[in-house]
């Protein structure tokens, strides 16, 4: 299986995600221009598509929804609230409604020999979910934008061998910040965004001995830095029985404006 992040922030997020046979886009929340550049840049094309799958409606994972569906006519896989949300935003322009496919959370589905679950989250939209991938023993998870988790989450995203996990703010970054009062209060909400102490402790408790790639997702620009990000999740990683070091699962973080490399599993 192979996994790489086109682009992966507060500002906009698509990840790529394909076995041997087939290849889909998780979310398209930057222009289609920056996805066929990160796409040509690991000798891929929308030609190599067979599907795109929504998370859920906020633009920055929605953006160029619009122009690749009329462009490209891909099969559009999300829950049937999102898809009311997404034919409701005048911003995307029309979209055919015949592209989309509904999804539930839990029920199983398959995209070409990619079998996939959606698994419902916490965040302020119509019907949010994050997605396991399946193929061939091998397990890859996308997991971002949510606000807290519980044992139904660790319980979805255990035993990956490759994982996208949300790490988008240090705390008390954001409690200084510049963000309004209630913008803050979104965000440190059970329905916003994962903390970077949050995100490490939840990687902590889904750790196995055969994770091979962990990537660190969804940063925010004004509220975090790579660096910082890097360090607080590997501090809560500590003492694991599962490695010593970091580099054994090869923790890196997901860039937001920088395509990633494909890494295969």
């Amino acid at each position: 299986m192979k996994l790489m992040s086109i682009a992966s922030g507060s500002s906009g997020n698509c990840i790529f995600v394909g076995s041997d046979k087939t290849s889909v886009l998780v979310d398209v929340g930057i222009s289609r221009k920056k996805i066929a550049e990160g796409l040509h840049n690991n000798d891929f094309d929308f030609s190599d598509l067979q599907g795109v799958l929504i998370t859920h409606e906020h633009i920055d994972h929605v953006r160029a929804l619009g122009v690749i569906s009329r462009s490209y006519n891909l099969p559009i896989y999300a829950t049937e609230d999102t898809i009311s949300s997404v034919l409701s935003m005048s911003s995307l322009g029309e979209i055919d409604r015949g592209l989309f496919h509904s999804i539930e959370p839990d029920m199983p589905f398959s995209i070409g020999d990619l079998s996939i679950q959606a698994h419902s989250v916490w965040h302020d939209a119509a019907d949010p979910v994050c997605y396991s991938f399946f193929n061939k023993n091998r397990k890859i998870c996308i997991a971002t934008d949510m606000g807290d988790y519980d044992d139904y989450i660790v319980n979805a995203i255990s035993d990956s061998d490759a994982l996208l996990l949300e790490s988008n703010h240090d705390i008390r970054m954001l409690q200084v910040g510049p963000y309004s009062y209630p913008l803050k209060q979104r965000i440190l909400g059970k329905r916003g965004h994962l903390s970077n102490e949050a995100c490490g402790k939840l990687l902590r408790s889904v750790l196995n001995d055969h994770m091979k790639a962990v990537f660190l997702g969804h940063l925010s620009k004004e509220n975090n830095y790579p660096e910082l990000a890097y360090e607080t999740v590997k501090a809560e990683l500590m003492g694991n029985q599962y490695f010593k070091d970091v580099r054994e699962i090869n923790l890196a973080v997901a860039s937001r404006t920088e395509v990633g490399k494909c890494i295969e599993i």
